[in-house]
C-alpha cells in the first residue's frame, strides 16, 4: 500500500511538474501553440516523450524583412538576427540532448523491469505443481516491485530533463528579448539619421 501511495504522490509531482513548465514557458514565449501530439504547448519550447526531431526547434526568431535603409541599422539588425538564430540552435541542442538522455533512461528502466518480470514468471512456470501458488504469489511482487522501481526511474528522468528544458527555453525567450531590443535600436537610430 506504502508503494502505491508513493507512486501516485510522485505521478502527482511529475505532472505538477510538468504543467508548471507550461504554465512558465506559455509566460515566457507568449500564446500556446498544438504540438504534433495535440499537446497545448508554448511556442518554442519541448515536452519530454514528443516524436524525435519535433523537440522544440523554434522557427524564423524575430527577423526583418525589409530594410531600414540605413545600412549601419540594417547590419546591426543582421547581426542581432544572427546572434538570436545561434542562440536558439544552441537551447535547442541541450533540449535535444535532455529529451534524448530522459528517453533513454526511461527505455533502460523498463528494459529491466520488464526484464525481472520475465524471470520471475520463468520461475513460476519451472515450479512444481504444488509449489506453483507461493511462486506466483512471490512473481506477483517482484513485478510489482520492477514497475514500481522502473516508474521511479523514469519520473526522475523527466523531472530532470524538464528542468533543463525549462531553463533551456528561459534562455531562449532571454534572447528573443535581446535582439529584439537591439533591432528596436537599430531601427530608432536608422529613424533619427533619416530625420537629420
Amino acid at each position: 500500500m506504502n508503494k502505491l501511495l508513493a507512486t501516485l504522490i510522485a505521478g502527482l509531482f511529475a505532472t505538477s511538474v510538468y504543467a508548471q513548465t507550461q504554465t512558465q514557458s506559455t509566460a515566457a514565449t507568449g500564446a500556446p501553440a498544438t504540438s504534433a501530439h495535440g499537446m497545448s504547448t508554448a511556442a518554442g519550447t519541448t515536452v519530454v516523450g514528443t516524436t524525435p526531431g519535433a523537440t522544440g526547434m523554434s522557427g524564423a526568431a524575430g527577423t526583418t524583412a525589409s530594410s531600414t535603409g540605413n545600412a549601419d541599422a540594417d547590419k546591426d539588425i543582421a547581426k542581432a538576427d544572427q546572434k538570436e538564430a545561434k542562440e536558439m540552435t544552441k537551447q535547442d541542442e541541450k533540449i535535444q540532448k535532455a529529451t534524448a538522455k530522459a528517453n533513454e533512461k526511461k527505455a533502460k528502466a523498463q528494459e529491466k523491469a520488464d526484464k525481472k518480470i520475465a524471470d520471475a514468471n520463468e520461475k513460476v512456470a519451472k515450479a512444481d505443481p504444488e509449489d506453483r501458488a507461493k511462486a506466483s504469489a512471490k512473481a506477483e511482487a517482484k513485478a510489482a516491485d520492477a514497475n514500481y522501481d522502473a516508474q521511479k526511474t523514469m519520473i526522475k528522468a523527466d523531472e530532470k530533463a524538464q528542468k533543463k528544458i525549462v531553463d533551456a527555453n528561459a534562455d531562449k525567450a532571454k534572447a528573443h528579448a535581446k535582439a529584439n531590443e537591439k533591432r528596436a535600436e537599430a531601427t530608432a537610430d536608422a529613424h533619427k539619421a533619416a530625420a537629420h
